[in-house]
C-alpha cells in the first residue's frame, strides 16, 4: 500500500509539471531565466522549505485519509 501510495504522489508531480510546461512554455522558460539568476543560497533554502511542506501534505494525506 506505501508503495502505491508513494508511485501515485511522483505520478500526480509528473503530470503536473508536464501540465505547467505545455500550457505555458514562456513562462516556464521565463521562470527558470529567474531562477538561474538567484543567489544559490535562496534557491536552496525554497528548495529545502518546498520539501518540506510537500512532506507535510504528503504526511497528513496519508494520516488522516
Amino acid at each position: 500500500m506505501t508503495w502505491q501510495i508513494l508511485l501515485a504522489a511522483i505520478g500526480l508531480w509528473f503530470a503536473l509539471e508536464g501540465i505547467l510546461y505545455a500550457a505555458a512554455p514562456d513562462m516556464m522558460k521565463r521562470m527558470g531565466d529567474w531562477l538561474a539568476r538567484l543567489p544559490v543560497e535562496n534557491v536552496r533554502s525554497g528548495g529545502i522549505w518546498s520539501a518540506l511542506l510537500g512532506l507535510v501534505i504528503f504526511y497528513a494525506a496519508i494520516r488522516f485519509a
